[in-house]
């Protein structure tokens, strides 16, 4: 199974290659080529029986743990947002409430729908809610000058959200009783909750700092990073060690880390040092975000050959991007907060993937088994797929648009339009932030209507 494995693969990523001029044309993300030949993939293996599952997966959970770590510390990397309430206002409404007004649907809609009982509902709807940092790169931000609100606004949505659905995946598991709560709740709280939300978001702040302070320090002599692919390499498992020592979220700290690293080389002195080293570790960031998109999007392909959609399931997945994710967003970015046409953006744009396989795995791996085990793993699964398939073939020619007509849009920016500031300040995700009085600001974008 290996060799087939290796040589599978291999011929998969070097056909990609030298196919991807052609791929580009095609209105469809490169992930839903990957599930495509992941799928058909699968008819090649045999299909693994339950001991190869039971000692696979432990290893599955830290591969899919670590392919979600390095695209968050990717994301962080890339949003230049103040450490402002306002600032992240938008993102924090959606990973916070608006998640749990999604899991709250979800769970709803597996129990009426797929018969699951409330706890294991509970369950499903926690692993889906997270929206995913590693697919969601076409609807991202993808330069540091990049001040849309939309992309802005998904960008750390999925940096947030894949850790704060954690502690609700521990309470559905303690609800189906492979968790200790403890008494009324108490350790749920004080360590599934706090602990690992809060103190992984101050464990990755204070890494990241520390560790930007250095650099800066570094720089300041006339000293320079030559080697920023093993700076990247090093934060990334460093951060992830110190999570685990600290039994903290290693989504939350990575995330984190990943956002204040850089703070520290805004100074005006080592400006100019520190942007180059930023542009220098965001393209090799892209390209292991590549790398690891493949990856886990090929490892769905194969697992969907396994455990195929049935119609319930398919259905579970379409109401979860048309009802589900839509409703999740109105109910928190109120109609004042952005234009009419970036919040239906943002209500579309709800991918899942890679961080709902990694709850998938952890869930698992901790004793969901049987009948339970199978039908959670088809409809994550399904929904994944679902969400590849309808994102993928949607993203491009729909932020097409939506450029072109902020672009062609000639009245004056409505409240809740993301100002641009002048640089080199970072920009705010929140829908509003006035420029610094000490430069004018330059021309805005109008909204699109």
């Amino acid at each position: 199974m290996l060799t087939t494995t290796l040589l599978v693969v291999g011929m998969v990523l070097i056909a990609l290659t030298l196919a991807d001029k052609e791929v580009r044309r095609l209105p469809l993300s490169p992930a839903l080529v990957y599930l495509v030949l992941g799928w058909a993939t699968g008819a090649l293996f045999e299909q693994p029986d339950r001991a190869t599952m039971d000692d696979v997966m432990p290893r599955l959970v830290f591969v899919t743990e670590a392919v979600v770590l390095i695209s968050l510390f990717a994301v962080g990397l890339r949003l230049k947002v103040p450490a402002t309430l306002r600032a992240w206002r938008p993102a924090l409404l959606m990973a916070a409430p608006g998640m749990l007004v999604a899991i709250g649907l979800a769970a709803l809609l597996a129990h009426l729908l797929l018969g699951f009982d409330w706890a294991a509902a509970l369950l499903l709807g926690a692993i889906l809610a997270p929206t995913d940092p590693v697919l969601a790169s076409e609807v991202q931000i993808r330069a540091d000058g990049d001040r849309d609100a939309v992309r802005l606004n998904l960008t750390a949505e999925g940096g947030l959200n894949d850790g704060t659905a954690m502690p609700v995946v521990m309470l559905a598991l303690g609800l189906l009783g492979l968790h200790d709560l403890g008494v009324y709740g108490a350790r749920w709280w004080s360590i599934d909750l706090l602990r690992s939300v809060g103190g992984g978001a101050l464990l990755g702040a204070l890494t990241g700092l520390l560790i930007g302070r250095a650099l800066a320090w570094r720089f300041a002599r006339g000293d320079k990073v030559a080697r920023d692919e093993l700076l990247y390499l090093g934060v990334v498992t460093l951060t992830f060690g110190l999570a685990r020592l600290t039994h903290t979220s290693t989504f939350v700290s990575m995330f984190a880390v990943g956002v204040t690293l850089l703070w520290p080389l805004r100074h005006e002195s080592v400006l100019a040092t520190g942007q180059v080293l930023s542009e220098r570790m965001h393209s090799f960031g892209a390209r292991i975000e590549r790398l690891v998109e493949a990856a886990g999007v090929l490892a769905v392909g194969v697992s969907l050959y396994y455990l195929p959609p049935t119609w319930s399931t398919f259905g579970f997945g379409i109401l979860l991007v048309l009802m589900v994710r839509p409703l999740s967003v109105f109910a928190v970015i109120w109609p004042g907060a952005m234009t009419r046409h970036q919040r239906r953006l943002l209500a579309w744009f709800g991918i899942r993937g890679i961080g709902s396989l990694y709850y998938l795995a952890y869930a698992l791996e901790h004793g969901v088994n049987g009948v339970l085990g199978t039908q959670l793993a088809s409809t994550v699964l399904t929904a994944i797929a679902v969400s590849i398939l309808l994102h993928g073939v949607s993203a491009t020619p729909v932020m097409a648009s939506y450029q072109l007509r902020r672009l062609s849009s000639g009245r004056r920016p409505r409240r809740g339009v993301l100002q641009p500031a002048a640089a080199p300040p970072p920009v705010s995700v929140a829908s509003t932030v006035p420029s610094p009085p000490s430069s004018p600001p330059p021309p805005t974008l109008p909204p699109a209507d």
